[in-house]
């Protein structure tokens, strides 16, 4: 008998800030498996909490994958993505889902002409959401959206002025996505707004879980096709690189709550998606409490354990002290014998002298005239 579901999707009052991963001006259209084509497709892990990583103390390496690259990390810029050569894509994905939300990303987007900036929300049914920032634009930063891989047209995309050139200084580019409506914010400024019927009649209105990416890409790859390189502003010439882009920290915030959400027909609809009660294990991990300390076992430990430890500690102390005793007499006995030899062989060198000087004094020694 399979657990019992609630189906529900998010409220829609809160903020909501947005990591999402690079793609380019098209929608992503591939996924492993899609659930508008197969009923077999594996569950969805719920984040079901609230969460900031901050990459300027930790790494990504919970609840993250990286792909297509690698990152290094500093306490002043956090985590860095850096485009050295051709072929590098360097991405993290969040092992979770959230079923409507928040995602708060403080970017400093990578320079380079062709090279995009990207940070994604992405469905299994390719459901997407996106800001994407262009290396060689200075002024603006994009906004956009896609349902189900709906690729027929591209007027989806909104460009947005932001005060300092976002390759500069970090900016907090923030989504807020419920059932209803999705929101755009940067800097804490709403500066779009799509309601689901907006969306070709809600047919085209991302509404099924997503997981979050983050990346930067060469757009401008000369292998890519023409069209993409031109949305990207041009071709990317790696030898002018590195390109870098530089995440502070993300927040995330799932509206639902649960072990894990599930497709429960091939509609893709909002309203199809079942959600397994549950704790997650994005939230059993985030949520964990840190390493005790050295002080802290030890007053957890009982009176007796506290004896016993005591006990032993005096004990291996006491053995070391006999050890440390052993070894000092050893070698004083040691020194004695060698200072006792040593004095021998004094003695004996101050006879000989003695008698060698007593020997010349009478005149004992003949000395030649040959010349040698």
């Amino acid at each position: 008998m399979s657990p019992p579901t609630t189906k529900l999707f998010f409220t829609t009052q809160c903020l909501l800030p947005f990591i999402l991963l690079a793609s380019p001006a098209v929608a992503q259209t591939w996924t492993s498996c899609n659930p508008l084509n197969t009923t077999d497709c594996p569950t969805n892990p719920a984040l079901s909490t609230n969460h900031t990583y901050d990459f300027t103390t930790s790494s990504a390496d919970t609840t993250w994958n990286t792909t297509a690259g690698q990152l290094t990390y500093s306490q002043t810029s956090g985590a860095n993505f850096n485009i050295v050569r051709r072929g590098d894509a360097p991405t993290i994905q969040s092992e979770f889902y959230i079923f409507g939300g928040e995602v708060e990303v403080w970017m400093r987007a990578a320079t380079g002409t062709g090279v995009v900036s990207s940070i994604v929300l992405q469905s299994d049914d390719l459901d997407e959401v996106d800001w994407e920032i262009i290396g060689g634009n200075a002024t603006h930063v994009q906004s956009n959206y896609f349902g189900k891989g709906n690729t027929t047209s591209y007027d989806r995309a909104i460009w947005h002025p932001v005060p300092n050139a976002p390759q500069d200084d970090f900016h907090n580019y923030t989504t807020r996505w419920t059932k209803d409506e999705i929101e755009w914010y940067i800097d804490g400024a709403s500066v779009r707004i799509l309601k689901y019927a907006e969306a070709n009649g809600g047919k085209n209105f991302p509404q099924t879980p997503m997981n979050v990416r983050l990346g930067v890409w060469a757009g401008g790859d000369e292998d890519n096709p023409k069209d993409t390189v031109e949305w990207a502003g041009g071709e990317t010439d790696y030898d002018k690189g590195p390109f870098t882009i530089s995440i502070k920290s993300t927040r995330v915030k799932d509206y639902s709550e649960g072990k894990e959400y599930v497709y429960g027909d091939m509609t893709g609809s909002w309203e199809s998606i079942e959600i397994v009660p549950g704790n997650s294990t994005a939230r059993k991990i985030l949520n964990a409490p840190p390493p005790l300390t050295a002080s802290q076992r030890w007053n957890k430990l009982s009176p007796g354990a506290k004896i016993g430890v005591g006990s032993a500690v005096g004990v291996t102390c006491v053995a070391l002290i006999a050890l440390g005793a052993f070894y000092c007499v050893r070698q004083r006995r040691a020194g004695r014998k060698e200072r006792a030899i040593a004095d021998q062989a004094f003695q004996h060198e101050r006879r000989e002298l003695s008698a060698y000087q007593m020997q010349m004094a009478k005149g004992g020694f003949a000395v030649s005239s040959r010349a040698f």
